[in-house]
């Protein structure tokens, strides 16, 4: 376990997260007895609004700052366009890899690969096909007026479920969120990809001076 080798105290660290990576940033602690690191996780409902996602984590950093040695930020760019890669400079700080989580979790070299033949998918992980109804359905209104369908899947051919467990109940609810959106279904299983290294190597980094540490002045 880290310590900072002039106080000889547990270094304290933060994964500041987004609320749909919560079991698997867990499970990567967990499994690599990270017992110094503490998750804090943002509302998962911001998938729905990336552009809010860039200062929800900046306040989440002032917030926490002060009571943490290190910050790691659990979002890929999350469809920010860049703006979170700013807030994340001015801050000192660095998050997950890729553009999403669909492209950690795939694998970001593996995900790019892919890229034309994906082009017209659309994503689930293990958390958005336990929660589809609730943030696909109910969040972008398709309950109350399922002719916006067209509107935001028309252009979608396929339902491709990146499962990070094998989860037999999970892979039905993928294949039955396919069906509703009356699109083909493909089953990939990519485990947790590059969230583990992620976040181990995070943990396991060298303690910074403290007059030295990223986004402190």
């Amino acid at each position: 376990m880290p310590e900072d080798a002039a106080t000889g105290t547990t270094r304290r660290q933060l994964v500041l997260a987004c609320g749909a990576l919560a079991r698997e940033v867990n499970a990567v602690i967990a499994a690599n007895h990270l017992h110094h690191v503490t998750l804090h996780c943002l509302p998962a409902s911001l998938h729905n609004r990336p552009e809010r996602i860039p200062e929800a984590v900046r306040a989440a950093v002032r917030e926490h700052r002060d009571e943490y040695d290190d910050i790691l930020i659990g979002y890929a760019d999350c469809g920010t366009g860049g703006e979170l890669d700013k807030v994340l400079d001015e801050e000192g700080l660095q998050r997950l890899p890729g553009a999403h989580c669909y492209a950690f979790f795939s694998g970001v070299s593996a995900f790019d690969r892919r890229a034309e033949e994906d082009m017209r998918a659309f994503f689930l992980t293990d958390f958005l096909a336990r929660q589809f109804e609730t943030l696909v359905i109910e969040g972008l209104g398709l309950d109350r007026h399922p002719e916006l369908r067209d509107a935001y899947f028309g252009h979608y051919e396929k339902v491709v479920y990146l499962a990070q467990t094998d989860d037999p109940r999970l892979k039905q609810e993928a294949e039955a969120a396919a069906k509703r959106l009356g699109l083909d279904y493909e089953y990939r299983f990519v485990g947790l990809g590059e969230l583990t290294p992620a976040i181990v190597d995070f943990a396991e980094e060298p303690l910074r001076p403290k007059e030295k540490r990223m986004g402190e002045r």
